[in-house]
């Protein structure tokens, strides 16, 4: 298996563009698997600049509802004609930052055929499996108070049932592909404990202190590789990097293999 990032905020090669979003390229088994698409066309220009064809896509997921994973959704759907989409039935409910900033998906899209609503358990292909936040118990609290959704009765905090995962499954391996870990990265981590984790943590806005440091320190006690990016914040990347050995960030236009 091996995975590139086609697009995220910073940009490893020279030539290749980056922006705030995340669209990773999943290669298994002579299949290509699309995991979120940026927030614009710029996941696709990178792609072509990478030598790597969407159009062989046999499979795409949406991780969640905000546009710098699904604003690039457009795109894909004109450059592939075939791949189905994995998207959550709640994401395209209309997502805000705060009470004027909309950051969820095109409207016009809503409703497109090639769209396959998430079930959590299902297979889109060998060996991979979609999972749905929902239901599942918190152990850990997490807070995102400036992320809202647009209920009847006004603005909500936004619960982030919309949010699924792909784990995927390949010579023992277990590996987590999560866009932005919203319902936070511990619960996730103790929902799924990975052999491999692959996504973001969310952790831009928190400062680098002691709190920080105890949250890498729990991440570290899982037998688990992370590859992380986008939303995890590069100073916060450096500054767990310390206690936490096996985490490796992964800019645009790096490749794994596992």
């Amino acid at each position: 298996m091996q995975v590139t990032a086609l697009v995220e905020n910073t940009a490893a090669r020279k030539g290749l563009g980056a922006e705030h979003g995340l669209s990773l390229l999943i290669e298994i088994r002579g299949r290509s698997i699309l995991f979120d698409a940026g927030q614009s066309g710029l996941f696709a220009e990178n792609a072509t600049l990478l030598g790597l064809d969407l159009k062989k896509v046999e499979f795409a997921v949406l991780s969640h509802g905000h546009y710098d994973h699904g604003g690039g959704l457009g795109r894909f759907l004109e450059i592939n004609s075939i791949s189905p989409v994995c998207v959550h039935p709640k994401a395209f409910e209309p997502h805000y930052h705060g009470p004027e900033r909309y950051i969820g998906l095109d409207p016009d899209l809503r409703g497109n055929p090639r769209f396959h609503l998430a079930e959590n358990g299902s297979h889109p292909l060998p060996g991979m499996t979609v999972f749905c936040s929902q239901g599942r118990k918190n152990v850990f609290p997490f807070l995102s108070p400036e992320l809202t959704v647009m209920k009847d009765e006004g603005h909500a905090p936004d619960d982030f049932d919309h949010e699924i995962y792909l784990l995927v499954e390949e010579d023992g391996k277990r590996v987590l592909f999560s866009g932005c870990s919203h319902k936070g990265i511990l619960n996730v981590m103790d929902w799924f404990r990975p052999d491999i984790f692959i996504g973001g943590f969310h952790l831009s806005s928190y400062p680098l202190d002691e709190e920080l440091t105890a949250l890498s320190e729990t991440l570290a006690a899982y037998d688990t590789e992370y590859y992380t990016c986008h939303c995890t914040g590069t100073e916060q990347y450096r500054w767990m990097k310390k206690t936490l050995p096996r985490l490796h960030y992964l800019a645009g236009g790096d490749t794994i293999k596992l």
